[in-house]
């Protein structure tokens, strides 16, 4: 899981559009109805998540989640996802097809590449993991590269491993439409956090300034949803930390660099890491969390 790196001294077209037939369903959003077929579901927060959110689709009031997720699926959900407008040519696909636009934004985003393009294929833990990891490059760079997409993405906790009794990274096995829901919950959430961190990052370095002789700082007062943490290493060893909302003021002689970073109040995840290794030049140097340190 994408735990904070530090904690006593930092730096240490659509999912849900095709039928039980492979077939598409209509493009269009619809609300959870009273009777869904995921009512008693496992997946059904997740689900209901990713419809609110607009990456998932029910049709006629339903999701099939028992059912294998096919690559179109799956991918223009990534798509949604990642909020890609950019298009690159797609000939294997022809034209009206109805996967051509998801597959033109995905070709751009990366998120296709070393993937053959199938539509209609059910897929296997280890080529959804493959798609996850193409589209979440930009974020968090390279996956480990000692384990299979499989491996990687189960240890990195954003899918379940097999059944017990069974190899804990067993490639072959199914992606189930809740499976799937759950997975892209995870890859929201993580865009959406990135980008608050982002955001207080922006905010923390506006406020960050050098007079006197004195560094001046403010940490972002955040919400409830982040700890926000700005930690100052200083030249003679030592350390002093200001979380959400203080204020400081260090003789700038005495910093050796600043870490700021932000992370998820609620599982500590990290939401953004930045350094300031030359002092006295304010250069805010981006340092989150990756896949594979």
């Amino acid at each position: 899981m994408l735990k904070r790196k530090w904690v006593s001294c930092l730096f240490a077209s659509v999912l849900g559009l095709t039928s039980v037939t492979g077939g598409v369903f209509e493009n269009t959003v619809q609300a959870a109805a009273a009777n869904k077929d995921y009512e008693s579901h496992p997946a059904k927060a997740a689900i209901d998540f990713g419809i609110q959110k607009g990456y998932l689709w029910l049709s006629g009031g339903n999701f099939y989640p028992n059912n294998q997720i096919t690559q179109g699926q799956f991918v223009a959900s990534l798509v949604a996802i990642r909020g890609v407008k950019e298009t690159a040519a797609v000939p294997q696909l022809p034209a009206g097809h109805w996967a051509k636009y998801s597959y033109e934004r995905a070709v751009k985003a990366g998120i296709l590449d070393n993937v053959a393009i199938d539509p209609n294929k059910l897929l296997t833990k280890e080529e959804a993991a493959l798609l996850v990891f193409n589209a979440w490059k930009p974020f968090r760079g390279e996956k480990n590269p000692n384990l299979s997409n499989t491996g990687a993405l189960i240890t990195w906790g954003w899918m379940k491993a097999a059944p017990s009794g069974q190899p804990k990274f067993r490639e072959d096995l199914p992606v189930t439409r809740g499976d799937a829901a759950e997975i892209l919950r995870y890859l929201w959430t993580d865009k959406w956090q990135l980008e608050q961190g982002a955001k207080y990052a922006a905010e923390f370095h506006k406020n960050l300034k050098i007079q006197n002789g004195k560094l001046y700082g403010k940490v972002p007062k955040g919400d409830k949803n982040f700890v926000v943490l700005a930690q100052i290493n200083k030249k003679q060893g030592g350390r002093v930390a200001f979380l959400n909302g203080e204020t400081f003021s260090i003789p700038v002689q005495e910093v050796s660099y600043i870490g700021f970073n932000v992370s998820n109040a609620n599982n500590s995840t990290d939401a953004g890491t930045y350094l300031y290794k030359k002092i006295p030049a304010l250069e805010q140097e981006k340092n989150n969390a990756t896949f594979y340190n």
